[in-house]
């Protein structure tokens, strides 16, 4: 199908697109890599009358080590995640997450930002990004503010970025020693967006478990940090009995769907399994 009329406009600026996006209202959207927006419109699922394109803006494409944290700008490509040196050693859960993403054209051409700000409850990113406790800074007409991941993700391809907002910047605190991540995913053969996937985090000190960060994507209508197997790791030696303890707890205040492909019971015990797959992974790096 063809897309519903719309007018393209290039931002050469942050503040152009800001401003674009003042000026246009709900009837705007950004556009990046467009691999999430364009089958939308194409489907007439969307029908924005204007198309405001981020991509060129000098200054959004970057990866860099900054303040303990990697800074990455909104519109750096999958597959400059997938091959930065610097991710893959300081956060090689980010690259591992990127290469998962797609295919070849897509990782080319979709970007970070154009990915967690869709908001897609299948896309791999937002769950590395909840995992990870990213932030975000969004520009508005008002200047830039600051967004924690465990806030962003509201709802179906839903986030607390205003109409009027760009999100131009993701800021991932860099792990202390002793670290280990790990994504897990089951992709659907035909998208490749994930049917599940699990991102988590461990830290450990003393043999035991000091921080977790788990995220699951794919089976509710948004990205679900689950907060019940972090709090059964805690304090928890990553033997084969806590792992396989807290994995139990995947599905803990997941709002499972259910729809004709997948049963909820059925999804139920892919976010069991796909847990237990990514926590003995990341334990397994943690260790070192």
């Amino acid at each position: 199908m063809y897309s519903a009329p719309f007018e393209y406009h290039r931002a050469a600026t942050e503040q152009e697109a800001v401003a674009l996006l003042g000026k246009y209202g709900d009837e705007a959207k950004l556009i990046a890599g467009g691999h999430s927006l364009l089958p939308l419109m194409k489907l007439r699922f969307a029908q924005p009358k204007h198309l405001i394109d981020v991509r060129r803006i000098g200054g959004l494409s970057f990866i860099r080590e900054d303040k303990g944290a990697v800074s990455i700008g909104a519109a750096t490509p999958h597959a400059t995640l997938e091959a930065s040196a610097l991710l893959h050693k300081q956060l090689p859960i980010l690259s591992e997450a990127a290469a998962q993403i797609g295919d070849p054209q897509v990782r080319n051409l979709g970007t970070i930002g154009g990915s967690l700000a869709h908001a897609d409850p299948s896309a791999d990113l937002p769950a590395v990004a909840l995992a990870l406790r990213a932030q975000f800074s969004a520009l508005g007409p008002e200047g830039t503010r600051t967004l924690s991941s465990e806030d962003f993700f509201v709802d179906l391809m839903t986030t607390t970025l205003r109409a009027d907002e760009l999100l131009t910047e993701v800021r991932f605190p860099v792990q202390p020693a002793g670290s280990g991540g790990a994504y897990e995913k089951y992709p659907h053969p035909a998208s490749r967006y994930a049917v599940v996937g699990v991102a988590v985090q461990l830290t450990l000190s003393g043999g035991k478990v000091t921080a977790a960060g788990v995220a699951i994507t794919g089976l509710g209508t948004k990205v679900h940090r689950a907060k019940a197997v972090e709090t059964a790791l805690l304090g928890k030696p990553l033997d084969d009995a806590s792992l396989s303890a807290a994995a139990a707890k995947a599905p803990k205040g997941l709002k499972l769907r259910s729809d004709a492909q997948l049963s909820e019971a059925y999804r139920r015990s892919l976010a069991v399994t796909f847990t237990a797959r990514a926590l003995a992974r990341a334990a397994k790096r943690a260790s070192g």
